[in-house]
């Protein structure tokens, strides 16, 4: 069984890889050479059309019942009450609420990098590319945080492509330079 640790490496390069793949896509732009970094850095470097490029990467759970539910750990009992009260609440609220926390939690760190964006990978399965595009304008940035652009990978696998969280501005004049 792999450790933590080991997993946790592994989601990380899958999302990086994944994220670096569908940008190239969306904006015909060449990135590569994908390598893992020590805590004082972003978890993963690349090069975005030949400029060193860091990557913070984070998954989008919900809560930590949630994340345990979606890795497939064991459930007891504590864990099923927290996810049964989890229906009371209305899937847009939570997703906001999730991504909200998630931005704030990573705002609050400092890397050792001159260029960092924050790719966030979206775990649940519930939370469609949909719901997921009527977020951003939602959503309450920290003034002061260390990413140059936040981009959420709007599923597991991909499938349903990126959505852009910040700054919306750029990310809107990228669509409409394509």
């Amino acid at each position: 069984m792999k450790s933590s640790i080991d997993e946790k490496i592994a989601l990380e390069h899958q999302a990086a890889k994944l994220f670096m793949r569908l940008y190239q896509q969306k904006f015909g732009v060449k990135m590569q050479h994908i390598w893992h970094n020590e805590p004082a850095k972003p978890d993963v470097s690349c090069y975005l059309q030949q400029q060193r490029l860091d990557l913070e990467i984070a998954h989008l759970y919900g809560s930590e019942a949630e994340a345990m539910k979606i890795l497939g750990r064991e459930l007891k009992g504590g864990t099923l009450e927290a996810l049964q009260s989890l229906d009371h609440w209305p899937v847009a609220e939570r997703l906001l609420q999730a991504l909200n926390r998630l931005i704030s939690n990573k705002a609050q760190k400092s890397y050792d990098s001159e260029k960092v964006w924050l790719v966030i990978r979206n775990a649940h399965p519930d939370w469609q590319a949909q719901e997921l595009e009527q977020t951003p304008h939602l959503l309450k940035i920290p003034l002061k945080h260390p990413f140059e652009q936040i981009w959420l990978v709007a599923d597991m696998t991909g499938q349903a492509g990126l959505v852009p969280l910040y700054p919306l501005s750029t990310a809107n004049e990228k669509k409409e330079q394509n």
